[in-house]
Formats: structure tokens, sequence, C-alpha cells
């Protein structure tokens, strides 16, 4: 097991208040639950060596195989030429998380936003502590914040601090601009984690552009309360995003029924959209402990790729 993570310290720095070294603190501890037997390796195995980036192009020598001759070159300089690859040892891992207003409901425990925040740091600790670059996006119905991808601690603690204390500007969801941004400043295959809830629209096109180029893992994050309601006689919903009030009589059967085949017809729009463009896809509860969730994501991803 690499251990490097149990062995960091956190000395006094401006970057980071008492209460987010605490948060900080926190999440190593699951970081380092997560780098137990038998996960110890299972974040290299799914990711590492599966980048093979292009390096050049150069004459064929006799020993090179065939499918990597490149016919384009080869018929404009009139002799054979192949492709030559060479593997990412190093990858790129870049968070997208929504921060807009529908993420800041949290009716059975702790709020999606937070879950959200712990999750990213989580992933930062996970890339850093295998030398890996991390880049951060965070956005509403516009981009707030983005950080390049780097490496080195200093830059995976700027990262936390913002995932942890950033309040956001906007209060909607733009998907498909956080997207199509994502897909212009990646120039290299790069693993893409989409922390959302997906209560967004026409953002299909965008997503399918960017798993078509990018290793792409969708982690949605729902409530309980948001899939199905109990009866409690008339209740006012806030809209999260647009602040428009609603009454709803929760003691009406076929209303709250209504409402959760919606939900659950979403659900599974979302599932065939995902599974159609190759997109994994981890659905994580608020009500139950999101590390099991990305332990079995690990797991199961490896057992895949074998």
């Amino acid at each position: 097991m690499n251990a490097s993570l149990m062995k960091w310290r956190f000395p006094k720095n401006p970057m980071l208040s008492s209460e987010i070294l605490k948060k900080v603190r926190k999440i190593q501890f699951k970081v380092n639950r997560l780098l137990n037997a038998p996960f110890a390796g299972q974040y290299a195995s799914v990711f590492k060596g599966m980048g093979i980036e292009f390096d050049e192009v150069r004459e064929y020598v006799p020993g090179d195989e065939i499918r990597t001759i490149d016919w384009n070159v080869t018929a404009r300089a009139g002799a054979p030429y192949v492709k030559r690859y060479v593997e990412e040892r190093e990858l790129t891992m870049m968070l997208v998380v929504d921060l807009s207003g529908s993420q800041y409901f949290g009716a059975a425990g702790p709020l999606k936003s937070e879950i959200a925040a712990e999750i990213s740091a989580v992933l930062a600790f996970l890339a850093i502590n295998h030398n890996d670059r991390v880049g951060l996006l965070l956005f509403s119905d516009r981009r707030e914040l983005y950080l390049p991808p780097q490496k080195g601690r200093r830059h995976v603690l700027r990262v936390i601090r913002e995932i942890l204390n950033y309040q956001p500007a906007g209060r909607r969801t733009d998907l498909k601009g956080a997207l199509d941004f994502t897909g212009r400043i990646l120039k290299h295959r790069s693993i893409v984690f989409l922390i959302s809830d997906f209560f967004a629209p026409d953002f299909e096109g965008s997503l399918q552009r960017i798993a078509r180029r990018h290793d792409t893992i969708a982690i949605r994050i729902t409530d309980p309360r948001e899939e199905e309601l109990p009866a409690v006689g008339l209740v006012k919903f806030l809209d999260l995003e647009s602040g428009e009030e609603l009454l709803f009589d929760t003691s009406y059967p076929p209303g709250r029924e209504l409402l959760r085949r919606q939900r659950e017809e979403y659900r599974r729009s979302l599932e065939r959209l995902f599974k159609a463009n190759k997109v994994d896809y981890i659905n994580i509860s608020t009500a139950r402990p999101y590390i099991d969730d990305l332990q079995k994501f690990f797991t199961l991803r490896q057992q895949r790729l074998r």
C-alpha cells in the first residue's frame, strides 16, 4: 500500500483556515481507508496505462507492426511511415463540479453540495497520491472557477480549499457550457469526473463529444426526498435555482406517485444516456456513506478491465 498520504502534515498555512483544515483531515482519513487493501493499487490499475498518446511519425523499419502505418503520410512521402505512440505514465484528472442551487439541498442528511465537495477532495487526494495532475472546474449557470491541471501538494490544497469553501454567484445549471469548456481546455485524453445531480437541460450532445475523447465518469448525487415524498400534508416547496414557490399536497397519493414515476423515468433516461456514450455512472445518495459506492465503482471497473 502506498501510504504517503498518511505521512502528510498540514502546518499553519494561510490557504487553510482551521475549519477547512478539520475537513481536510476528515477527508484524508477517508482517503486512507480507500487506500487500504484490497483497494491498494486499484486506482493505478483502473486508470494507469490506459492512455496511449501519439508521439511522432517516423520511417518504417523492418519489424514494425503493419497496423501502425500512417497511410496518409506514406502516400504523400512515397515511402512507408508509422505512427509512434508512448504510454501516458502521468494522467490528468479533471473535476467538473456543479455548484448550482439544487446542490444546496439535503433533507435526509448532509447537503448534496457537501457530499460533492468531499468526493471531489477524495479524488484529488487519490490523484496526487499517484503523482497525477488535477484540475478543477466549478460551475453553476456560469463558469465559477477554473484551476488548470497541475501536480504538487500545494496545488491540491488549493483545489481542496476552493472545493470546500467556494461561494457561487450563479444559481441555475449550465452543464452544457461546463462540458463544452472542459472539452476545449483538455488537449490530451484525460479522466473527467462530472459531479452533479444532472438536473439540467440540453447537455446530451456536449456529453457525447467529451466522452468520445476522454475517460468520463458521471457521479450523480441525490437526496431521497427528491425521489419520493412522505405524506405530511400541505408543503411549500422552494425551487433553489429559480426561486419559485409551489404549494403541494403531499397527502394526495396520486400526486406523490406521479412525482415518483417522473423521477424514476428521469433516472432511467440518464442511465440510458450514460450507457450509450460509454460513460461510467455512480449514483450517490446523501442517506448512505459515499465511500462504499466509490470503492464498489473502482472494484467493478477493475474487474471489467481484466
